[in-house]
Formats: C-alpha cells, structure tokens, sequence
C-alpha cells in the first residue's frame, strides 16, 4: 500500500514512529529492491538547533524541507555520504524525518552488484 500525501502532513516526530517498519521499493530494470524501514530521526524545523532549516534558515539547500510533506529532502554529507529524508508537516513548516537505517528485504543481490557510492544512492523517491 502506498501512502498518500495525508499520511505526511503531521510533525516529524509523529511521521518518524509511523514510518519503522514501512517499506521502500525501487524497480529497477524490471527488478525489485524492497527494504524495511528500521530506524529514523526527526528534525522538528525552526526551533529544532540539529535541523537544517533551524531558525527558518531558508537557502537553495533547504527549500525543499518548506514544501508540503510528503517529498524526499537528499542532501550530500562531510562530501560522501547522502541522506534521505522525508519532509512532513504543512508547507513552510519545514519538519523532516531521516531515514537512518534500512533491513534488506527483496533485490539483496542488486544491491550488492552496486559498485560506487552513486550507484548506492538508489532511494530518490518515496
């Protein structure tokens, strides 16, 4: 069952509970990757100090995070790592919740036959 964009339009830490356990699924050449969602972190927006958007910090980066819930915020970290969040709660309310870990649970092997860090960056949607 997909979720719709109602399920988003709460704060961060409401969405974050909700989300462990969901999936994310990426076809991929008619092949699935399936993984279980294990563990978030929510970012409370303005008054959250750890949030990018923290004072309203509004820039090119963070526009994102000020939309309506329910997009993908991808942010590339310390120049190699990226992070995929999802963006809740209601437009300018910029709230967001990481996806910190995710359990394998179909296209394992696809996975594995990724060779680099971009190639590994296989979740750009929800």
């Amino acid at each position: 069952m997909k979720l719709d964009y109602q399920f988003y339009q709460k704060d961060a830490v409401t969405v974050a509970k909700e989300l462990l356990g969901k999936f994310l699924v990426r076809e991929i050449d008619d092949e699935k990757i399936i993984v279980k969602i294990v563990d978030t972190e929510a970012y409370q927006g303005a008054e959250d100090k750890a949030s990018h958007a923290h004072n309203n910090k509004k820039t090119k980066r963070t526009k994102t995070m000020f939309a309506r819930g329910g997009l993908a915020y991808i942010y590339l970290i310390y120049g190699m790592y990226y992070c995929f969040n999802i963006v809740t709660a209601a437009e300018e309310n910029p709230h967001a919740v990481l996806i910190r870990a995710v359990e394998p649970v179909s296209g394992l092997e696809l996975i594995k036959s990724f060779k680099t860090m971009q190639d590994n960056y296989i979740f750009c949607s929800i």
